[in-house]
């Protein structure tokens, strides 16, 4: 077995290190690292902004944020034998996080974005296996370290029908992001005008944002390129299932994975497993929490018969409020759900109202 590192400078952007990595899917973006099945790599990862945010960031400066520049990815790495149809399994073996975290909302980006269109930022102290925050006093996070953004590039045929799906789906008014050359790496137009941006998970993963990706999952992707060319990055210390301000606690990381080639077995989306507890069960499933339900309606009660969405969004919303009577402004409040909240779907079978339920584990609150 051999072990492959790919270093990277943590001053410097992406675009001046582009032999490290990428922002952008596409198969013809050239491998970092070449191995063989059974070899570890050790990649080290650049944050989610690519530098843009610091400790010295103000809320102010959170408006001025890219997000043309997100997502820098550390790879691709070839992995020997892994041919289009096969299985990748990806077994993360380490996560190492950084010393310094930081959860942004951006203006115009997140699952709330309509009720909250002002900037805001909150720095985290990553140390000893939790992160505490000045902006957030009173709440303290346990570390589950894990990739946000993990996975493959499609094959030349998907991408062509990816562009063509993501533009229809623009075109009748949904958020979307279609690939652009503002902020690309690499640079070559041959790649980066049709490459595919990084927010969206897709057939072969990317920023699918599964909390429970910590050290001893193994992941599995499907493989639609030559030698897979798997890239990884958008760190996370921690996060609540759903994100749901845009960013979770944030932060660069090694990461130390191991290869394994599935050939005939064929799936079509990522799937993943493990053989122990993800995190402490205490706070996989807390002992002490605070809940709050949304059904699937809208403000005025009008009812949006199976949906989701509305229900997902009126659970938050109505933590939110809950956390507001505790003395927490709303956008800090709306951070702290974003890195500890967890969204359940609840039901989905007593039409018309779906019931998600928003769990706050009352252990992270030591004020």
């Amino acid at each position: 077995m051999a072990v492959h590192e790919i270093r990277v400078d943590p001053t410097r952007p992406l675009r001046e290190q582009a032999q490290i990595g990428h922002n952008r899917w596409h198969p013809d973006i050239a491998p970092v690292v070449r191995c063989e099945p059974g070899d570890e790599v050790v990649l080290q990862t650049l944050d989610a902004l690519d530098g843009q945010c610091t400790p010295a960031t103000t809320n102010e400066q959170v408006a001025d944020i890219d997000l043309l520049m997100v997502h820098p990815l550390t790879g691709p790495v070839h992995v020997a034998g892994a041919e289009p149809g096969d299985t990748l399994e990806v077994e993360i073996l380490e996560m190492i996080p950084d010393s310094y975290g930081f959860t942004v909302q951006v203006p115009g980006f997140g699952f709330l974005r309509d009720y909250f269109p002002e900037p805001y930022v909150v720095h985290w102290e990553l140390a000893d296996g939790w992160a505490v925050s000045q902006q957030l006093p009173g709440v303290r996070v346990p570390a589950a370290p894990f990739l946000g953004t993990i996975g493959l590039p499609p094959g030349a045929a998907n991408l062509r029908r990816t562009i063509e799906r993501e533009q229809r789906a623009l075109d009748a008014g949904g958020m979307v992001l279609p690939p652009s050359v503002d902020g690309a790496v690499p640079t070559d137009p041959a790649i980066a005008e049709s490459a595919l941006r990084t927010v969206p998970p897709r057939e072969q993963g990317g920023n699918v944002d599964i909390k429970q990706l910590t050290a001893g999952t193994r992941l599995f992707l499907p493989v639609d390129t030559p030698g897979a060319l798997f890239s990884a990055g958008d760190a996370h210390f921690a996060q609540g299932d759903g994100e749901v301000c845009g960013t979770a606690i944030e932060m660069r990381a090694t990461a130390r994975v191991r290869f394994t080639v599935h050939s005939g077995w064929s799936i079509t989306e990522p799937q993943f497993a493990r053989t122990d507890y993800w995190v402490a069960p205490e706070y996989a499933a807390p002992r002490r929490f605070y809940a709050t339900t949304g059904r699937s309606v809208d403000p005025d009660g009008a009812v949006r018969p199976e949906d989701a969405t509305h229900a997902a969004r009126n659970a938050l919303l109505q933590m939110i409020d809950h956390l507001q009577t505790r003395g927490w402004s709303r956008q800090q409040a709306y951070a702290i759900c974003s890195v500890a909240v967890d969204l359940r779907v609840s039901q989905l079978v007593d039409v018309p109202h779906f019931v998600v339920t928003a769990f706050l584990p009352e252990d992270i609150l030591t004020g």
